[in-house]
């Protein structure tokens, strides 16, 4: 294949890869909202103390969640790395965006989700999250 047409799908894998880093960074800042929302619902209902530990369960789900997409994230974002410096040069894994394959190609060089999960933005969320259950259940407790 000619300079001309491989450049022709570097814009496009570009702007494909472009558009899915968006998305996930949408889906994080979506089930941030939602892990906010449904832990302050779990501690706005009254009743006995085992009902704030209801509250662990939207807590760790979001937290994983989270982190799964921005492991995606990073996928994609090594593939904008490659495609940037090797599509001019190779035709290969053309038009490959399939995550699977991402994950064989880049999925050594990506944290992994508990890395992810514990890094510093995710930890400070969602440990703020934490100590407030915590919180309330002391204050439960104490009470």
């Amino acid at each position: 294949m000619d300079k001309a047409v491989l450049q022709e799908y570097l814009f496009k894998e570009v702007e494909l890869a472009q558009d899915i880093i968006g998305r996930m960074g949408n889906n994080s800042f979506l089930i941030k909202g939602a892990a906010v929302t449904l832990v302050a619902a779990a501690l706005l209902v009254q009743g006995t103390l085992y009902d704030n530990f209801i509250a662990l369960l939207p807590l760790v789900a979001f937290w994983y969640l989270d982190a799964y997409f921005l492991r995606i994230e990073n996928l994609y974002r090594k593939l904008y790395g490659w495609l940037t410096v090797n599509r001019l040069n190779s035709e290969a894994f053309l038009l490959d965006l399939d995550v699977k394959s991402l994950e064989k190609r880049f999925g050594k060089e990506v944290n992994g989700l508990q890395r992810l999960m514990l890094s510093k933005t995710l930890l400070i969320f969602y440990g703020l999250l934490l100590l407030v259950i915590v919180l309330s259940i002391l204050v439960k407790i104490l009470l």
